[in-house]
């Protein structure tokens, strides 16, 4: 009995709490209610700087804003017509709206590739047989656009297709144009009660302080793909997040990247902003110092642009090059590894990524011939040539196949395999005579290679070539660095090749399937002019939060390393006394001896040079 009287009693208040929420008071808590819609929005932060060896700023962040909308009680009609009116405003003072509809609303071209176009019809369920113009009229009916001039329509349509795509709700705002400008934000933000539900975040936009110089290094930001942001969701990244791309913003992702904050919005059911609180603080990423020298490397990009330009023009050899359009330089710090400059021609503008590229940068950028995007200097794998001869001469002096002192007889055609003959041979018809370690160095002599390599063996070779890091990774803190490909035994059963005492031949002199970036042989020569000492390539100079503490650069080089999948460094190279010495004076002889063969250009040089030339064409 007592059971039965509890439970009336509380059914009894139930009915009385629901009376007093529905009919006393139902009208004041609505109002209550319509009034403290609380929404949650990230609030971005500012992304860290990079600076060079010196302390000069070379890419920051600056503010500009995110217009956003959440979804109102405003019906269709009343969306169409706010929607128009943001978009009126925000051409006039020259910002852009978001725009991922895939077909060119002024053109009437299809924007994407024709399995994309095909699957995308099933998925909005057009017909397949519809052409581009009379898809417009598709959605100019879907979303009730009859009353609008074409112009109009276009503009709402593109609006409307984004947050169809991206999706939005009371709860969720909807990405509609980045980066706008201060002038539109304010125009909208005097508007609010007409547009209901916009909301602007501050948005932390990439500045890009040096135009094209360093950019294959620097790289740049962009809207985060749908995969990346599957892949890194867990990571509090958002689907409306910048993610770096390309070079240092993305191989340092973790560090420049800061951590996002939280406000809550009180907002009332016609969109209206009526209070803001931050809940949680946003934290600036991590500052990041490189080894580069931005006035140096901006003197080697001039440089190597006017050489570039010389080349076609004839300059050197009396004979013009036109197809020479591209090359690549790099300055290393024998010492310590470190990048002083590091240039890739052409090259882009990484500025033109922060806003979004228009169709003709698009088609500059990944659709020329000459590749602006991609980095020579890391990507390019090149046949190294002549200069590849100091490895075939360690290996020979090393394994004692052939004395400092010892002289081979250039007799112009080297009378084994295919019967490859010295270069001098082949242009004059004459030879060097006798040579030995430094002179053959000095003049380039083919056929003294040849012999070597006869005697040594390909195996001793190419563990000489790979002893100086060639054919791997130098773990340079950049993304998408190429291995290369040591000619060897090993390569050839590799791709199904015998291998034959020719392509021991040709690889002495740098030719068969040696194929090496030219930072790799940078770091190569960098090894022989430190005495075998193998230092490992870096453009990582220091690393500062945004308090300025100082980080742990071995725990970020060593991060960058296993996401870049880089091995352990191969170690120091051993090379005697009496080889090194041979193997300096023969590189000094090239610049400094009557006969050399850059000797001309350098007998006047300030300062003592060894080199030796790369004798191949490359592309």
């Amino acid at each position: 009995m007592f059971l039965k009287i509890l439970i009336i009693i509380i059914g009894l208040i139930f009915i009385y709490k629901l009376f007093d929420l529905q009919i006393i008071n139902g009208e004041s808590y609505r109002a209550q209610s319509e009034k403290r819609l609380i929404r949650t929005v990230d609030t971005y932060a500012p992304r860290g700087n990079i600076y060079d060896r010196n302390g000069k700023l070379l890419v920051t962040s600056e503010i500009k804003y995110k217009l956003a909308i959440f979804k109102t009680k405003a019906n269709s009609s009343e969306l169409n017509e706010y929607l128009l009116k943001i978009a009126n405003i925000l051409i006039k003072n020259g910002d852009e709206y978001n725009n991922s509809f895939p077909i060119d609303l002024n053109n009437l071209r299809y924007l994407k590739s024709d399995k994309y176009i095909s699957d995308w019809k099933k998925e909005n369920k057009i017909d397949d047989n519809l052409e581009a113009n009379e898809i417009i009229d598709f959605f100019i009916n879907k979303y009730e656009l009859e009353e609008y001039d074409m112009e109009d329509a276009k503009k709402i349509i593109a609006l409307r297709y984004e947050i169809a795509q991206n999706g939005y709700s009371s709860y969720k705002s909807c990405i509609i144009a980045e980066n706008v400008s201060e002038k539109s934000m304010l125009e909208l933000s005097e508007q609010a009660f007409e547009l209901s539900g916009i909301y602007f975040y501050k948005n932390p936009t990439r500045k890009y302080l040096y135009g094209n110089t360093l950019s294959h290094v620097l790289g740049y930001v962009g809207k985060i793909s749908k995969e990346e942001y599957e892949e890194r969701k867990e990571d509090g990244y958002t689907i409306n997040d910048v993610i770096g791309k390309l070079g240092v913003e993305r191989s340092f992702e973790e560090y420049l990247r800061g951590v996002q904050g939280k406000k809550h919005l009180e907002m009332d059911s016609n969109g209206l902003i009526t209070s803001e609180e931050e809940t949680i603080e946003s934290k600036m990423g991590d500052d990041i110092y490189l080894t580069i020298d931005i006035d140096f490397q901006q003197r080697v990009e001039q440089e190597l642009k006017k050489i570039i330009d010389e080349i076609q023009a004839g300059k050197y050899n009396g004979l013009s090059y036109k197809d020479a359009t591209c090359g690549s330089a790099i300055t290393l710090d024998v010492k310590t590894g470190e990048v002083l400059a590091i240039a890739s021609y052409p090259s882009y503008n990484p500025e033109d990524f922060v806003d979004g590229l228009s169709n003709q940068e698009y088609q500059d950028y990944f659709e020329s011939k000459d590749k602006p995007m991609y980095n020579r200097a890391i990507q390019g794998v090149y046949p190294p040539g002549s200069i590849f001869k100091m490895v075939t001469g360690i290996a020979g002096l090393e394994n004692n196949a052939i004395g400092v002192n010892d002289y081979v007889t250039d007799k112009g055609i080297f009378n084994m395999g295919h019967k490859p003959a010295c270069w001098l041979w082949n242009s004059r018809r004459q030879t060097h005579g006798n040579v030995n370690a430094m002179s053959a160095l000095k003049v380039s002599c083919n056929y003294y290679y040849y012999e070597v390599a006869s005697r040594v063996g390909i195996d001793k070779i190419a563990d000489y070539a790979k002893k100086f890091g060639l054919g791997e990774k130098t773990g340079i803190e950049l993304p998408a660095e190429s291995t290369g490909t040591v000619s060897s035994r090993e390569y050839a059963e590799k791709i199904g090749k015998a291998w034959t005492i020719g392509d021991t031949l040709s690889s002495s002199i740098g030719q068969s399937y040696n194929m090496y970036t030219p930072l790799q042989m940078c770091h190569y020569i960098s090894t022989i002019a430190n005495g075998g000492k193998n230092k490992k390539v870096t453009i990582l100079k220091d690393a500062k939060d945004s308090l300025g503490n100082q980080l742990d650069i071995k725990e970020i080089k060593k991060h960058i390393d296993e996401k870049n999948g880089i091995k352990e460094n191969s170690g120091d190279v051993e090379i005697s006394t009496e080889t090194l010495n041979a193997i300096f004076e023969g590189m000094r002889s090239v610049t400094g001896d009557r006969g050399g063969t850059v000797y001309g250009t350098f007998n006047d040089f300030p300062i003592e040079v060894a080199r030796k030339n790369w004798h191949s064409y490359i592309r």
